[in-house]
């Protein structure tokens, strides 16, 4: 997990007001779906199991988690896409794909 404090500008901003985390993290990956390495992604998470559940699915996942981006009026997570990541289920974003 990358510590350095997310830049404030994102290449793609997910908006998942109102979504709890199955739809989010649902949604979160069919966005960040054939996004090129290194894309920083903006997470807008009203979910309070959202700075949780983000951190874990990253995990996961492979992609890098680089927390909540600090001034806002909404809850924003920021992370980054990799090239190793892992592919989870369609229908099941707890689940990695083919298991």
């Amino acid at each position: 997990m990358n510590q350095s404090p997310p830049r404030t500008e994102a290449d793609l901003t997910v908006d998942g007001t109102g979504l709890l985390c199955v739809t989010l993290l649902l949604r979160l990956r069919k966005e960040i779906d054939g996004a090129p390495p290194g894309t920083l992604v903006h997470v807008v998470a009203t979910d309070p199991a959202a700075p949780l559940d983000l951190p874990a699915w990253c995990h996961m996942t492979g992609h890098d988690y680089l927390g909540p981006v600090t001034g806002g009026t909404r809850p924003v997570y920021a992370l980054r896409v990799t090239a190793d990541a892992r592919p989870t289920r369609p229908d099941a974003p707890w689940h990695r794909a083919g298991s």
